[in-house]
C-alpha cells in the first residue's frame, strides 16, 4: 500500500447489501425501524448488529484493497469463531472473563497484497458471535492529488431510468427523498468518471435481488446480483426498515474513462422493490489504479453468491505470505458521515 497516496477508509455496516448473510435467520438484530432506535448509539454503529447464537453462521465481504478491520464485541456471553481470508483459515475467540471495550476487533489484517480478496466470518458456537461493522482501505488517488466528492441525488438529469419508478419523501434519506421501482427489469443507468462509486439506498423485507452491471471500453464488464432485503433477523424480520443510506454497491481503483453503471431490479413473482437515494463520485484531480495481481478488469464489492481502535483484539500475526499484518496503517478518512466511522 502507498501510504503517501489519498487513501479511503471505507466502512461498511453490518446492514449494508455489500454483505452476504447465507442464512439471514441465523441472525438477530435491534429493529431500525422502531420508534426507540437510536442511530447516534455510541455502542454500536448506526445502532445495530447482528447476532447469533447457531454454530455455523457466517458472513461474506469481497473487497479490493490491502486492509480488512472487522469489528464487533467480545465477554462472557460470546464464543468462538473462524476467520476466513481468501485460502487462510484461522480460529479465534471472543471469550473473555469481562465484557471489552467497544468497538472491539474481531480480526485485522494490514498490508495485504492490492487486489481482490473474499473475507468470511462464521460462528464456532460455545457462546454467541456480534458483527457491529468491517472497514477496508482503498486508493483514490496519488501522492498529491486531491479527491472531490460529487453527491447525484436520485433526482439528477445524470441518472437515466427505464421502468416505471416513484418518489418517497423522508428526511432520512439524503436530500430528503428516493426513488423506488417494483417492475421486474427496471433499471437505471449513470455514465461517469471517477476513481470509486457508491450506490446508496434503504432496505426492507418487500425488497429483493438486483443486477449491477460496471462496464467501460478497456476494461470490459462485469456483473453481479446483490440482495436489498432488510438486515433485520429475528422477530423484526418481516418489518423493519433500514432508512438511514445503506450501501447498496461500491466499485474502486477505477481508471481516467468513462464507465457505464447499470442496475436493474429482479423483481420476480413477489414483485419485490429497489430504492435508490444517492450515488457518490470520488472524482480526483489525478488517476493512477493500483495493478492488481489478479488482472480482472473491474473491481467489485460483495454479491449474492460471493465466491485505530480501543478494543483489545486480533491484530493477526500468522506468517502467512497472504497476510502480512505488521506494519502501521495511513490513511486519509473523507467526511461521509453514513460512511466513516465517527469515533467519540
Amino acid at each position: 500500500m502507498d501510504s503517501d497516496a489519498v487513501n479511503v477508509n471505507v466502512t461498511v455496516d453490518d446492514f449494508d447489501s455489500v454483505l452476504w448473510y447465507p442464512n439471514q435467520g441465523d441472525w438477530q438484530t435491534p429493529d431500525p425501524f422502531s420508534a426507540d432506535y437510536n442511530a447516534d448509539s455510541k455502542e454500536w454503529l448506526r445502532g445495530t448488529y447482528h447476532y447469533t447464537e447457531t454454530e455455523g453462521a457466517s458472513v461474506s465481504f469481497n473487497f479490493t484493497g490491502p486492509t480488512v478491520w472487522v469489528f464487533g464485541a467480545a465477554g462472557p456471553d460470546y464464543g468462538d469463531y473462524e476467520v476466513r481470508l481468501d485460502q487462510v483459515v484461522l480460529q479465534r475467540s471472543a471469550h473473555q472473563d469481562s465484557n471489552a471495550t467497544l468497538p472491539y476487533v474481531l480480526y485485522s489484517a494490514q498490508n495485504l497484497t492490492y487486489d481482490h480478496h473474499e473475507l468470511t466470518l462464521s460462528s464456532r458456537g460455545n457462546g454467541g458471535l456480534l458483527l457491529d461493522f468491517i472497514q477496508t482501505t482503498v486508493q483514490l488517488a496519488p501522492k498529491g492529488a486531491t479527491v472531490e466528492n460529487q453527491t447525484l441525488e436520485e433526482t439528477d438529469g445524470r441518472i437515466k431510468y427505464e421502468g416505471e419508478w416513484g418518489n418517497n419523501q423522508s428526511g432520512n434519506f439524503s436530500g430528503g427523498g428516493s426513488t423506488y421501482t417494483n417492475g421486474d427489469g427496471a433499471y437505471f443507468e449513470l455514465n461517469f468518471t471517477a476513481s470509486a462509486i457508491y450506490v446508496l439506498g434503504d432496505k426492507k423485507n418487500d425488497h429483493g435481488l438486483y443486477e449491477v452491471t460496471l462496464s467501460s471500453n478497456s476494461s470490459g464488464s462485469s456483473s453481479q446480483v446483490l440482495s436489498g432485503v432488510s438486515g433485520c433477523g429475528g422477530a423484526f424480520g418481516e418489518t423493519c426498515e433500514q432508512q438511514l443510506p445503506s450501501l447498496k454497491y461500491f466499485a474502486s481503483n477505477l481508471a481516467n474513462e468513462t464507465y457505464t453503471l447499470r442496475l436493474a431490479n429482479i423483481a420476480g413473482e413477489n414483485n419485490s422493490y429497489f430504492d435508490l437515494d444517492s450515488i457518490i463520485l470520488s472524482v480526483p484531480s489525478e488517476y493512477d489504479p493500483r495493478n492488481l495481481s489478479s488482472h480482472d478488469s473491474i473491481p467489485t464489492s460483495s454479491g449474492a453468491s460471493p465466491s485505530q481502535t480501543v478494543g483489545s483484539g486480533d491484530s493477526s500475526s500468522d506468517n502467512n505470505s497472504a497476510l502480512a499484518l505488521h506494519n502501521p496503517l495511513a490513511v486519509l478518512v473523507l467526511s461521509m458521515l453514513w460512511l466513516v466511522r465517527r469515533w467519540l
